[in-house]
Parts: structure tokens; C-alpha cells; sequence
């Protein structure tokens, strides 16, 4: 196992990267169906501190599995055996993903965690064997990682008011690992493929926020039928889902993480609000269109935050990361901030206008940052 080229030409995902990702699938759509869950029976801020929580678990451990693999895949028997390994904790962590929800009980979170982090930690532990240049940052992160997982295990003894304190100061222990790490020699990491994986993983979330709709779709059509609203609620956020993709992909960053790889960690770390905010929007529009076909024990003013701040997180952070990467960006603030505050202001008017005409909204919103975007960049 020694390190790929950092300038490798035509580096893209492998087939066990994509087949990874797919079981992220299913943890990522326990957590949106949990927060769906929780804002229609009016829990709204019950479950948004267990909702991100389990997806700093679900993100962090993706996030250190690829970027390992963008240094060191080798595709051999050992590295494809311990990449099952880590597969199994993601499954045994979605498993565990009602019980955290339900009763505040992380146990079987923690334990899939910690089945991913002990293939990570083997596969470190190889490199520092087989690979002499690289072992003194191998060893450092895995032994990074491997202290933090022991303070996870340590943390179920804490008494419950402790929950979220401790949890912010390992999450801070985890994201500074790897600087810690990387001061003994950068993992030769390759910026078009992490580029490239992080789209993919954008395409993962927003297939899920798809699934969520979906399924509301049919929860509302099965009580009270089809309806004008939901026919428009339905069909603007299909629209809306389709303006954000097209968004994050304007903003190419394989060049600016290659020419700037010390701002990669600020890069890298951001796309957490991105990524938990377009599940978070997957939630939202199940419990839109839910609301839309009967009645939910939630106001329209809560439906209509549920999908507001999360779009506009995506905006502003969209704009946000790749400013200090990428060297001229396409996305400016000038049409993304006011944009951000128009669809906060949105929710607004449900009390009004309901629901839909709000998704309607937003949509419209998003299409018109598009057209402004690409009309800023295009040349005579």
C-alpha cells in the first residue's frame, strides 16, 4: 500500500467507492425520516439536535473513509475486505437510528461508529507498515482515532445532562485529528477525485430528499387524494430539488482545491451545513406535502421554516466554502445572500397563502439565482 499520485490523470470514483456510498443511502434516509417524523408531530426542536448529531456521525465517518481513499486505494483483497468492515458499522448505525430518535438511547449509533472507525484505523495501520514515507502520519491518525473512539465509548457513563457538551468536544477532538495528523506529511490526496466524491455524495442526499418527497406524496394521496396544491407542491419542488443541484455543480473546485490544498480542511469540513441541509430539505418537503393533503399537528408557519432555513443555509454556505478555494467564483454574493433572505422571509406568508404557493416560491427564487449566475459569467 503506497500513496497514489497526487496528479494522477482520469482519477475517478471506483465502483467500491460507489457501492460504499449506497449504504449511506440508508442511514441518511433513517435521519430525514426521523426529522420528517419529528416536525409533523410538532417536535420540531426535539429532534433537530438528535437529527444532527447522528449525521455528524453518519458525515464524518464518510468524509474520513474517502479522503483516505483518495490517498491509498489500493483495490486489493486486504483494503476491499476492510472497506466491508466499515460498510457493516454504517448498517449497524442506521440501525440504530429510531432507537436515538425515539428514546435518546445512541448505543447502537456509537457501536456502528465504532465498527467504521476500526477499519479506518486498520487501514492506517497498513499504510504505516507498507508504506515507510507516509508512516509517521499513518500512525498519528490512527492513533488519533483511535483515542477519540475510547472517548465515545466513555461518554454513554456520562449522565444524560452531559449529552451535548460532550458530544461538541469530541466532534472538535474528530475534525482535529487530521490537521494534527497531517503536520508529519499531507496524505497525497487528489483534488479532482475528492471533487468528484463530494458530488456524488451531493447527488446521494438529494436522491434522498427525492425519496422523502415521494414518500410523502403518497401518504397524502392515500388520506385525502390528489389535490391542486399538492399537484403544485409536488411538481416546484421537484423544481426546486433540480435548481440546487444545478447550483452546486456551477461551482467547479477540482482547480482551487489543486491550487490552494492548505484551504481543503475549510472546504472539506463546510460541506457538513451543505450536506445536512439538503437532507434536512428532504424532511421538509414530506411534511409539506403531508400537510397539504390532511391535517398535521404543526402549523404552516413551522412547515414553511422547515423548508426556508434549509435552502437558505444551502445558499449561503454554497457561496461560503468555495470563496476562499476557488480563484474567481461563479456563485457571488451580491445574488446569493438577498436571495437567501428572500426565502427566509417566505414562511411569511403560509399563514396566508399556505404552504404551496410558498414551495412555489422558493423554487422560483433558486431558478433566478441560476439564470443571474450564468448570465454574471457569460462573455460577449
Amino acid at each position: 500500500m503506497v500513496a497514489r499520485s497526487q496528479t494522477e490523470p482520469h482519477r475517478a470514483s471506483s465502483p467500491l467507492e460507489l457501492l460504499f456510498d449506497l449504504t449511506f443511502v440508508v442511514a441518511i434516509a433513517q435521519i430525514a425520516a426521523e426529522l420528517a417524523h419529528g416536525i409533523a408531530d410538532g417536535h420540531a426542536g426535539e429532534v433537530l439536535v438528535p437529527y444532527l448529531m447522528v449525521f455528524f456521525a453518519i458525515w464524518w465517518a464518510w468524509v474520513t473513509c474517502t479522503w483516505f481513499a483518495s490517498a491509498y486505494d489500493t483495490d486489493d483483497v486486504p483494503y476491499r475486505v476492510l472497506t466491508m468492515v466499515q460498510m457493516a458499522g454504517v448498517l449497524t448505525l442506521a440501525a440504530g437510528v429510531p432507537t436515538a430518535f425515539a428514546e435518546g438511547n445512541f448505543i447502537m449509533v456509537v457501536m456502528g461508529y465504532v465498527i467504521m472507525r476500526i477499519g479506518l484505523v486498520a487501514q492506517w495501520l497498513r499504510v504505516a507498515i507498507e508504506h515507510p514515507a507516509g508512516r509517521a502520519t499513518a500512525l498519528r491518525y490512527a492513533g488519533g482515532i483511535a483515542v477519540v473512539q475510547v472517548g465515545w465509548l466513555l461518554r454513554q457513563l456520562l449522565p444524560e445532562g452531559f449529552g451535548v457538551a460532550s458530544f461538541a468536544v469530541l466532534v472538535a477532538f474528530e475534525l482535529a485529528v487530521p490537521i494534527w495528523a497531517a503536520r508529519k506529511g499531507e496524505p497525497s490526496w487528489h483534488p479532482h477525485h475528492i471533487a468528484e466524491r463530494y458530488g456524488l455524495f451531493t447527488i446521494i442526499v438529494l436522491g434522498e430528499s427525492v425519496f422523502a418527497a415521494t414518500t410523502g406524496v403518497q401518504a397524502a394521496v392515500q388520506n385525502d387524494g390528489l389535490s391542486a396544491e399538492l399537484v403544485a407542491i409536488s411538481l416546484s419542488g421537484l423544481v426546486l430539488l433540480f435548481a440546487l443541484w444545478w447550483l452546486y455543480f456551477l461551482e467547479p473546485a477540482a482547480d482551487g482545491l489543486a491550487a490552494r490544498r492548505h484551504r481543503a480542511y475549510f472546504w472539506g469540513y463546510g460541506h457538513y451545513g451543505v450536506f445536512a441541509s439538503l437532507a434536512a430539505l428532504g424532511a421538509g418537503l414530506e411534511v409539506a406535502v403531508e400537510y397539504s393533503g390532511h391535517h398535521l399537528d404543526v402549523s404552516a408557519l413551522v412547515v414553511g421554516f422547515a423548508l426556508a432555513i434549509p435552502v437558505a443555509l444551502f445558499l449561503v454556505l454554497l457561496w461560503a466554502i468555495h470563496a476562499p478555494v476557488v480563484e474567481q467564483p461563479v456563485i457571488r454574493p451580491a445574488v446569493i445572500l438577498p436571495a437567501a433572505a428572500l426565502v427566509l422571509a417566505m414562511p411569511l406568508l403560509t399563514a396566508q397563502w399556505g404552504v404551496g404557493p410558498e414551495v412555489i416560491g422558493i423554487a422560483l427564487v433558486c431558478v433566478l439565482v441560476i439564470a443571474l449566475t450564468i448570465a454574471s459569467r457569460a462573455k460577449p
